[in-house]
């Protein structure tokens, strides 16, 4: 199909996106077309200020604004509990159940030696030192079910297991190779109360 050339750019753009095909792009592309000037602006301006403004937690590594996101500012969380996660939006859906109030660790992705991603990629170490550090009761492992996810969670159980600190995983009430982003809240509430120990 034939468009300008900025329109054709805005939907090549648009297809470069996760889970955007070329119907989605278009459709996209012409939403955007269709916004009035300010609202066109708005738009732009948020793009930015997400690329300008947002950084990692020098904390946790979840995605905050300033050096510690609000989760590792909080002095009401459980600090002897420790989530870990695959991703910033993993903390997000976590934090949809209101069930879990201990603190995070985002490692940024998981192992997946098919796609070149080995531990030393991973914030692993970090996660390690900060368990040597803290005064962690209990590290639960929630990283999606799926090969890579398992395969992640059993190298840091064996690696904090010998720390003398209990090492959970979150049950498997979460479908085989889903993403914990697109679970259900009584889905993930489930999966933490029948973690199990590794």
């Amino acid at each position: 199909m034939y468009y300008a050339k900025p329109l054709a750019a805005l939907v090549s753009e648009f297809e470069k996106m996760p889970g955007i095909g070329p119907k989605s792009a278009q459709r996209l592309a012409f939403y955007v077309l269709r916004l009035s000037e300010k609202e066109a602006e708005d738009f732009v301006k948020a793009v930015k200020d997400v690329k300008s403004l947002i950084r990692t937690c020098d904390t946790c590594y979840n995605y905050t604004e300033g050096t510690r996101c609000s989760v590792c500012s909080d002095d009401t969380r459980d600090k002897s509990l420790l989530c870990v996660v695959a991703e910033p939006r993993d903390v997000v859906a976590m934090e949809r159940t209101h069930e879990y109030r201990g603190l995070y660790h985002v490692l940024g992705g998981v192992i997946s030696p098919m796609d070149g991603i080995t531990p030393d990629m991973l914030r692993v170490r970090e996660l390690i030192e900060r368990v040597g550090k803290g005064a962690f009761k209990e590290v639960i492992l929630a990283t999606n079910p799926t090969i890579e996810g398992d395969a992640t969670s059993m190298y840091i159980a064996g690696l904090i297991k010998p720390m003398g600190v209990k090492v959970t995983r979150i049950a498997q009430g979460m479908p085989v190779g889903s993403d914990m982003d697109y679970a259900d809240k009584a889905t993930l509430i489930e999966a933490m109360q029948w973690r199990r120990e590794m």
